[in-house]
């Protein structure tokens, strides 16, 4: 299998479903920031020596594949993809026990950080400035077309999330938060 077609050379690229867009379209921004978010997640991992945080990071990038078919698939055809390729409803929920679990285990928050700390925590943090940035991509979508609100719930709790596994690492590693502090 050859990985360029040059269906896309002229800046149009097809969709689940059938049809042809442009690259910038909002659809194609949004599912390509949830690609750009994935590849962060790998960066993290690649990094990682925490199996449990493996475990997590494995499984946020396969949720995000399912999300990104979703919002790849043309208007009305979501439905179209198998049951195995679909975020399932109801995702989120590991994600909020885990921000309690974590927060657990950390003493509490009591100021604004700084992104930063263990590289794994740093590349957490810029995972969740992308996710901030993927689900404002969703939103734009979802002015103009049908979105699954499930979809940018799920993004909407990912960033917390994965704020909370940031901190997480930080606290693990013994590397003090560094507080923003207005001067």
């Amino acid at each position: 299998m050859k990985i360029y077609t040059r269906t896309g050379d002229k800046g149009e690229t097809g969709l689940f479903g059938g049809g042809r867009v442009s690259k910038d379209h909002p659809r194609v921004v949004a599912y390509g920031c949830t690609d750009e978010l994935n590849s962060v997640l790998g960066i993290a991992r690649s990094i990682n020596d925490d199996p449990d945080l493996e475990t997590t990071l494995e499984r946020l990038q396969t949720e995000l594949f399912h999300l990104g078919a979703e919002l790849a698939a043309a208007a009305g055809h979501e439905t179209s993809l198998p049951d195995s390729a679909r975020l399932a409803k109801g995702s989120e929920k590991w994600m909020e026990d885990g921000i309690d679990e974590a927060f657990e285990a950390m003493p509490p928050m009591r100021f604004f950080v700084l992104p930063g700390g263990t590289p794994v925590a740093a590349h957490l943090h810029l995972a969740r400035t992308v996710c901030r940035r993927a689900e404002r991509a969703v939103l734009t979508l979802s002015a103009a077309e049908p979105v699954a609100p499930h979809l940018i719930l799920y993004l909407n709790r990912m960033s917390d999330f994965l704020f909370a596994l940031a901190r997480l690492a930080n606290h693990q590693a013994g590397v003090e938060e560094e507080q923003w502090r207005v001067r």
